[in-house]
């Protein structure tokens, strides 16, 4: 097998993509509720007509839940 194996590498792009189009969708679902991105410490500022949104408390409960998910993925993998 040479380094260079287009085969497996055209299946990682496959993989990559349909994880793309996942988080797409999920964001799509996730715009939708009513508390995403709308949770005491986010951060909102209106000055004029221009809004700055950073979503602080938002994000750090997403990054919560995704390390839990992809540990509990890679412990069932490992067993």
């Amino acid at each position: 097998m040479s380094p260079f194996d287009l085969s497996s590498f055209g299946k990682l792009l496959v993989l990559f993509a349909v994880i793309i189009a996942l988080v797409g969708v999920l964001l799509i679902a996730l715009g939708n509720l009513p508390l995403f991105g709308k949770l005491p410490g986010d951060i909102v500022i209106r000055r004029g007509s221009s809004t700055f949104f950073f979503p602080i408390v938002t994000c750090i409960i997403v990054s919560i839940v995704l390390t839990i998910l992809i540990n509990l993925v890679l412990w069932i993998f490992r067993r």
